[in-house]
């Protein structure tokens, strides 16, 4: 007998008139509205809608606890980590989404210590006992799901088993918020564990091993890598490609950058992803292209790289090319679109069906490109650009330096911008005061830009 059927006929029995729609209705609300791990771990029968039952969750919580038992060394923790995640591997998605539960509700701080601790604390404050009370403070807010999550970090391939966990753990973040303590844990983590001073930057070639281009090209994000002819054009002498790799992910890279060597701006991604094209003079090169930045670690959403790599990659190529005095990148806009169906004039939108055939002079071509400046110059939302590109170069410390008509006349290019993409430029002497400006919410751009919408 299904639990809402026990259910319905239990009260019917207990409550004789009360009509059995009304019982029903009652069963329905208590099959929606889901139980607190807590609330679970102390009953008999599971509901239709839970993966395991009071008995295997109160079982897994019990080797989730083993885990962080403070009698054992680290090397048994670890130990005991793997083998609680070979479990994992093969549970299912609802099983595996009890087991956040039971980390994100069953581990946080007492409550009881870190108000006394942070009682003591105030108290204390301006008192030699100061530091002291704050030191208690500190340990009473770890939560033991910090320690948990360090043990599982703790056997080889531990971090990718929690890299992995958060990627499938984010998606449900919106539709579950009993899980937002466990991802901001994992976040906190990570941050530290990733630290730009714990990664390694390296190159890039043709030469690396297979596997590793392989992965190049699974994870570009930006402009799709169509074929090995593809990957090797992006590889070729005039090109480089940076990545950031961590010890505990060997061999697998956390972001990678492309760079083109050119003698000027490019203002079109074609030239660029032209896998007939002569490779350039590097003797000529004055200018650095950044035109594709991907991350590859879903899990390692909020861990900022890009600025650190942006910078250690100038440096990087600075040292082997001295006459390099530009570094700027050739970048989509991929909100642009979605912001002009709902700013622009359903007259223009119409327009721009076919932007590609818009003229030199034409109106519309104006418009467009008056409205792009205002977008990536003008538009921000709490204080940052709107545009995700923008907020990631701009935040860098980057200008918005320069609108390119086609530049990405692929089908990508006109969904996302209408063919449109923009320079950020990098001047090494003007990172901070750029961000400066960012900071009180003025977008650093040029006076093209300004000129456009003005």
């Amino acid at each position: 007998m299904r639990t809402s059927e026990w259910f319905t006929k239990g009260a019917a029995l207990l409550r004789p008139g009360l009509e059995p729609r009304a019982v029903a209705a009652d069963a329905a609300v208590a099959e929606r509205v889901p139980r607190t791990t807590r609330e679970r771990l102390q009953a008999t029968l599971r509901r239709h809608q839970e993966a395991l039952s009071p008995r295997v969750l109160r079982r897994t919580l019990s080797e989730l606890q083993a885990i962080v038992d403070p009698r054992v060394s680290e090397v048994e923790g670890a130990r005991r980590a793997h083998a609680l995640a070979d479990w994992y591997a093969k549970a299912t998605t609802e099983e595996r989404r009890d087991c956040w539960l039971l980390m994100s509700e069953q581990f946080a701080a007492d409550p009881s210590k870190v108000k006394a601790a942070r009682e003591r604390y105030e108290a204390a404050l301006g008192t030699p006992e100061e530091a002291h009370a704050e030191i208690a403070l500190r340990r009473a807010v770890q939560s033991p799901r910090t320690r948990l999550l360090q043990r599982f970090a703790g056997y080889p391939g531990g971090m990718r088993f929690l890299v992995d966990l958060r990627a499938e753990l984010l998606p449900q973040l919106k539709s579950d918020r009993r899980l937002l303590a466990l991802d901001a844990e994992l976040e906190s983590l990570f941050s530290t564990w990733f630290d730009v001073a714990f990664l390694e930057l390296r190159t890039i070639s043709w030469d690396s091993p297979a596997s590793l281009i392989e992965k190049l090209i699974k994870y570009e994000a930006v402009h799709e890598i169509r074929s090995w002819g593809d990957a090797k054009n992006r590889l070729d002498s005039d090109r480089r490609c940076y990545a950031f790799f961590h010890a505990s992910l060997d061999g697998e890279p956390l972001i990678f950058v492309e760079v083109a060597l050119t003698g000027e701006v490019s203002d079109s991604i074609t030239p660029l992803l032209d896998e007939s094209a002569e490779p350039a003079d590097l003797s000529k090169a004055t200018t650095a292209i950044f035109y594709s930045i991907s991350n590859t670690q879903a899990g390692l959403r909020g861990v900022s790289f890009g600025d650190s790599l942006i910078k250690r990659v100038a440096e990087t190529l600075k040292a082997e090319f001295p006459r390099l005095k530009t570094f700027a990148t050739l970048s989509p806009i991929p909100g642009l679109r979605q912001w002009m169906q709902k700013n622009a004039p359903a007259s223009l939108l119409q327009a721009l069906d076919q932007p590609l055939s818009l003229g030199p002079k034409s109106p519309e071509r104006a418009q467009l490109l008056a409205l792009a400046a205002r977008y990536l110059g003008k538009e921000t939302d709490k204080g940052k650009p709107c545009d995700p590109v923008a907020r990631f170069h701009l935040g860098n410390g980057a200008r918005v330096e320069r609108l390119n008509w086609a530049a990405d006349p692929s089908p990508k290019g006109i969904k996302q911008s209408y063919g449109l993409m923009v320079n950020y430029l990098y001047d090494p002497k003007r990172l901070d005061k750029h961000r400066a400006m960012l900071s009180q919410g003025q977008i650093p751009i040029s006076s093209a830009i300004e000129a456009l919408y003005g």
